[in-house]
């Protein structure tokens, strides 16, 4: 029986330890994912997929799709605070508001909206006394 160090508590235990007798880690000596079916260790499908860069290209994709969800979000966010300044009749801050939802609208890649809130911020800064 071989011993290694714990990567949780660095304690020495055996390599046949999981968890961590010391510390309750799963997996205490990596996190290499083996599955024993019918006494074949069988590696899963995702070690030949890292190797042909697949796995990177999964992650770029989930977090472009993230980011630009967080973006569309973000851009809801400041339409909110947007409507918020509006009902509060200060014309200077409804301005500035439009500006900021157009800036979010442009960030997320949405040129429908970014051109649709140009509009709303030209006329809002307009009614404030700034002219675009």
């Amino acid at each position: 029986m071989a011993m290694k160090p714990c990567k949780e508590c660095a304690k020495e235990i055996s390599t046949d330890a999981n968890p961590c007798p010391h510390c309750g880690k799963k997996n205490p000596h990596g996190s290499s994912k083996i599955v024993v079916v019918g006494g074949t260790i069988l590696a899963i499908a995702g070690v030949i997929w890292v190797m042909g860069g697949g796995a990177q290209k999964h992650v770029e994709t989930q977090v472009s799709h993230e980011m630009g969800r967080i973006e569309h979000q973000v851009a809801n966010n400041t339409v909110a605070q947007y409507e918020i300044a509006k009902r509060g009749a200060d014309k200077m801050q409804t301005c500035v508001q439009a500006g900021l939802v157009s800036a979010a609208f442009l960030q997320a890649k949405d040129e429908a909206n970014y051109q649709k809130w140009k509009a709303t911020e030209k006329i809002d800064c307009a009614a404030a006394g700034m002219p675009q």
